[in-house]
């Protein structure tokens, strides 16, 4: 496949196809009714891991298409939302002393008093890039100006800033305050919870290019969980539910991997050389969730010097992840619904979000918010006769 546009476009279109996505939601319909009579009649509740999964599945009225009794859940894959409040008030904390440099998500997610974006408006030199190659080229057009990159994501971005620390080429007014988290760690913190009764999980896409499909095989194999690596159009997420659906019916749980057109088993290796070169793992804390053992990278120590919290000292005595009321990590970890939560649509909105989950393109609540999550879509696709 080409980089060519109208190429692209095209060959998007065919995970767009209303009538491939109509003959699945048939299937999905036809072997419920099977499941219910030869195999259980519980709900059966679905992770969708990743936030670009929930933007999917809300802007494309998916939940609204599925049979009674099948469930889709938000996950915590939305790497804005469960950063803890204590780093943000580390960057604002920064801010003060350097440039801080941010992706667009981050800057109105709240800290414990205040939102980078609130910080920038009473003095923080608060600046928002689109990645960090724009860091780097900030950093060397103003030599004579310190620059911190405030490092958040999951194993999608890392790498990035992995090959640049690895092959020595960060300019030396600039550092890291790395915060990133692994994904594989809380996925089975989610399952060891025993709290979801997961019937199935779809994998998120873009973290498995890097860390390959196999990171994934615990969960069925420790499990019994069936688990599908999906991409972001319409059909990927219907032909994954379904397959979920036909693992339940056989009682096989297994792994598939629907993304293979970007994803392969090992994954992109040298990505993954890189992080394991340039970070070392270890507990950390997910907003709202607590400590998930072995969930965050941190530069090794011979990288040090990078560190934006050694250079500047920063240390954050206090902290408050969530306001009292926000259900933001019970709504990335899919035990509620951003509709369960008091503030949504009223106190908590995207243009003063009280909560993480109403900030980034990824977050459920912005998601709902936004797209109608919450209203019941008449499914327009289906031929309920054809059922």
């Amino acid at each position: 496949m080409g980089a060519d546009p109208t190429t692209m476009r095209r060959y998007l279109q065919r995970y767009r196809n209303k009538e491939l996505v109509s003959q699945y939601i048939r299937r999905i319909h036809q072997l419920k009714k099977k499941i219910e009579t030869d195999v259980t009649n519980d709900t059966l509740k679905i992770m969708n891991f990743c936030g670009t999964h929930e933007f999917t599945i809300t802007y494309y009225g998916i939940r609204s298409l599925m049979p009674d009794g099948v469930e889709l859940v938000a996950g915590p894959g939305c790497p804005v939302c469960v950063t803890p409040a204590r780093e943000i008030d580390e960057a604002i904390e920064i801010s003060k002393y350097a440039v801080l440099l941010t992706y667009g998500d981050m800057y109105k997610v709240p800290g414990t008093k205040m939102s980078l974006a609130q910080a920038k408006a009473i003095g923080g030199d608060v600046r928002v890039i689109y990645g960090f190659r724009d860091a780097l080229k900030l950093a060397l057009l103003q030599s004579n100006k310190e620059f911190v990159f405030f490092a958040v994501g999951f194993e999608t971005t890392a790498p990035t800033v992995a090959s640049y620390v690895v092959n020595d080429k960060i300019p030396r007014n600039l550092h890291l305050l790395v915060s990133y988290r692994i994904t594989v760690p809380i996925m089975r913190y989610v399952l060891e919870s025993g709290k979801h009764n997961l019937r199935g999980i779809i994998a998120p896409g873009h973290v498995s290019t890097i860390i390959g499909a196999s990171a994934w095989s615990f969960v069925p194999e420790e499990f019994g969980v069936p688990l599908v690596v999906a991409g972001f159009e319409p059909l990927d997420v219907v032909i994954a539910i379904y397959e979920i659906l036909k693992q339940i019916y056989h009682g096989k749980p297994h792994l598939v991997n629907e993304y293979s057109r970007v994803v392969t088993w090992e994954g992109n290796l040298k990505a993954k050389e890189y992080l394991l070169k340039a970070f070392d793992s270890g507990d950390g804390l997910w907003r709202g969730i607590g400590l998930v053992p072995n969930s965050v990278w941190r530069l090794k120590e011979k990288y040090s010097y990078l560190d934006a919290r050694k250079k500047y000292d920063i240390h954050i005595e206090y902290s408050i992840d969530l306001k009292p009321g926000c259900r933001c990590a019970e709504i990335t970890l899919g035990l509620a619904k951003p509709t369960d939560c008091k503030y949504f649509g009223k106190a908590c909105t995207p243009e003063h979000p009280l909560g993480p989950c109403m900030v980034s393109s990824e977050g459920a609540c912005a998601i709902w918010f936004k797209y109608g999550g919450y209203e019941l879509i008449e499914a327009k696709v289906i031929d309920e006769h054809a059922l």
